[in-house]
């Protein structure tokens, strides 16, 4: 089964055409090097291609900026956080007029992992937010497979439950093992691990760092290294918490969140989908999911969730082609109205606020408020941003 993700190729394509690098970023095994190798088979220009992890391009690379310097065309870098000592040779080359080349680079790890890496190309590299599968790009019977297994590639087209699974825990053990090491990031894979299980049992829950401490047996500090490693190297989201002007006390912490469901079912030890939809995670899972979907194509720069200690909240609230758009997810597929829904309704100003269920039908439940299966309220999103 192959996936085109032509939006990711028109996108890479519209960055490189005004700037001197792009930059896909996103969690290993999620199909950055498949992209960028489609993306260099329709390119008219001479392609360079350096994979950072294998030993004979790395040692082409002895002498980068000489290297680099006298090639023209296309130059696509894999795994760049593992040479951060190129990103000051890629500022050089990258202010060379007229542009010689231009630089197709790809990392496993944000920015602020990697030390100099966004201060050294600040103002010549667009960054792409690169992640699994979603349902944007799949055909709507997907939809609970996707959910299940998530959308690292291998995951969701493998053959079987049995091997989908073991390929998560094989990511498990090489993501800790290997990947977060060759950050230069000594952590026991043991105690990472476990402390991304704890995140797992928090998935969807306001983050309290001093309780994971007090869980892990650390300190604050530890636990919130721990939180930031995790969230760097996209594994993990820290939802922003809104602050509006208001006669209220608002929530000021994060909600934390495990980025991929089928990493977030492993984590958890559910055996099944069967099994998902009676354990008592089901519906932050269901929250989770639908989160990812509508990021990925509205982006999470202004993305946030709301709540007041008074109990009223809103679990998402983005700000999309001029509108404010809120959205609550229920794991139902006949959703009512509740006050708290109406008191953010009403707090926020929201243009409109959309229930997301799991059902096959929309219909409305107030004038501004629309209960929507997901796979509707994402092709709204994808048209309103064609529109413009």
């Amino acid at each position: 089964m192959e996936i085109p993700r032509s939006v990711y190729l028109e996108t890479i394509r519209d960055r490189l055409t005004h700037n001197p690098i792009a930059a896909l970023s996103g969690p290993r095994q999620v199909g950055k090097t498949t992209l960028a190798r489609r993306f260099a088979q329709k390119s008219t220009e001479a392609v360079h291609v350096f994979d950072l992890e294998s030993p004979a391009d790395l040692a082409r690379l002895s002498n980068p900026e000489l290297v680099l310097r006298a090639l023209k065309g296309l130059i696509i870098l894999d795994e760049i956080q593992r040479r951060p000592d190129l990103f000051p040779v890629l500022r050089v080359l990258a202010d060379r007029r007229p542009i010689r080349a231009r630089f197709l680079i790809l990392g496993s790890a944000a920015p602020e992992l990697i030390k100099g890496g966004s201060e050294s190309l600040a103002g010549r590299v667009s960054f792409i937010d690169v992640t699994g599968f979603t349902l944007s790009e799949l055909e709507i019977p997907e939809s609970s497979r996707l959910w299940w297994r998530g959308g690292f590639p291998r995951a969701l087209l493998a053959r079987n439950e049995p091997v989908a699974r073991q390929w998560l825990e094989d990511f498990f053990r090489t993501f800790l093992e290997r990947d977060i090491p060759q950050l230069g990031i000594q952590i026991p894979a043991t105690t990472l691990r476990r402390f991304w299980t704890m995140i797992a049992h928090f998935h969807g829950q306001i983050l309290n760092v001093a309780e994971l401490a007090r869980a892990l047996g650390s300190s604050e500090p530890t636990a919130r290294r721990y939180l930031d490693i995790l969230s760097g190297t996209y594994v993990v989201r820290q939802l922003a918490p809104w602050f509006e002007n208001l006669k209220k006390r608002q929530v000021k912490a994060p909600k934390v969140y495990i980025r991929d469901s089928g990493v977030l079912h492993a984590l958890l030890g559910i055996p099944n989908i069967i099994n998902l939809n009676a354990h008592p995670k089901v519906g932050a899972s269901w929250e989770g999911y639908c989160i990812e979907q509508i990021l990925s194509l509205t982006g999470d720069r202004d993305a946030y969730f709301w709540a007041t200690h008074s109990g009223a909240e809103l679990d998402l609230l983005i700000f999309h082609q001029g509108k404010r758009l809120g959205f609550e997810f229920k794991y139902s597929d006949q959703p009512t109205t509740t006050k708290s829904m109406r008191v953010a309704q009403q707090d926020l100003s929201l243009d409109h606020l959309y229930v997301v269920h799991p059902g096959e039908h929309e219909f409305p439940l107030d004038e501004t408020i629309t209960a929507i299966p997901l796979a509707l309220v994402l092709d709204q999103l994808e048209s309103a941003a064609k529109d413009t």
